[in-house]
């Protein structure tokens, strides 16, 4: 996955990524960045990973209902991730597929297959805040990270459940995105994120997801076995919980295939 995407952006992380972070505080917005890209490079190298998921969905009164998920994910060179996520239960969301193409520049590609209908339907990049099968994540929230998504200003250091984290904001380059700011921490030894707060479009705290539970995985890549969601605004959250974690399987760009999407099994 190449972060280079024109020669002045090139020679900058490329002198990011060579100089350690501590020496390049000249302001916040350029350590905000070489923080960000050196989370990115950290985890590079995992081709492809599948897993088990379960979804939870919570409303203000506490009730709940469960969801079990497939998914799979796929590195892309010179380009974002790529992700197909599968619903296996219940029975009402049985079939249910989801698609998505990151891209670090540009507006990611999104496909929903929704069996009932028996049709694909494209997620639009303006409907990219709206929430994702009725959770608190939302369609934004489910593409991989890529630095160029983003402008940083780094805030400061704090204690964190990872040791000490970096405390970094990112603003958004999407006009679409549905979010002013996002508010990140990153733990200084492996660059996990541990917490992430975000901001909606009149600057209003929204959403905080929390990551928790991590384990490493071919002596470098970190994962998470939760993720909890908490929707400040409307009292509702999603937990999405891990387990299963399988890497370098042999997944390829057939995997992928919007094409395919409604014969996702």
């Amino acid at each position: 996955m190449n972060l280079l995407t024109n020669p002045f952006k090139s020679l900058l992380i490329a002198t990011l990524v060579a100089t350690p972070v501590a020496a390049l505080a000249e302001t916040p917005e350029e350590k905000g960045l070489s923080i960000s890209v050196a989370a990115k490079q950290s985890d590079l190298g995992w081709l492809d990973m599948q897993a088990q998921m379960n979804m939870v969905l919570r409303n203000k009164q506490g009730q709940e209902s469960v969801r079990e998920i497939r998914m799979k994910s796929l590195e892309v060179e010179d380009d974002g991730d790529k992700s197909l996520s599968v619903f296996d239960k219940p029975r009402d969301v049985k079939g249910t597929a989801f698609l998505s193409f990151s891209h670090p520049v540009g507006a990611d590609d999104q496909w929903l297959y929704l069996p009932a209908l028996k049709r694909v339907k494209r997620i639009a990049s303006r409907n990219k805040s709206g929430p994702f099968m009725g959770s608190e994540f939302a369609y934004e929230d489910l593409s991989s990270f890529e630095v160029e998504k983003y402008t940083y200003k780094f805030l400061r250091d704090e204690a964190c459940e990872g040791g000490t984290c970096y405390v970094v904001e990112q603003y958004p380059v999407d006009k679409n995105s549905g979010y002013t700011r996002r508010v990140v921490w990153l733990d200084h030894d492996e660059y996990r994120v541990w917490k992430i707060d975000f901001y909606d479009r009149k600057d209003a705290p929204l959403k905080t997801l929390t990551y928790h539970g991590y384990s490493e995985y071919l002596g470098k890549h970190w994962r998470p076995d939760m993720m909890k969601m908490v929707n400040h605004q409307t009292g509702k959250s999603t937990d999405l919980s891990y387990n299963s974690y399988e890497f370098k399987t042999g997944l390829t760009d057939k995997d992928f295939n919007k094409n395919t999407l409604k014969r996702a099994r």
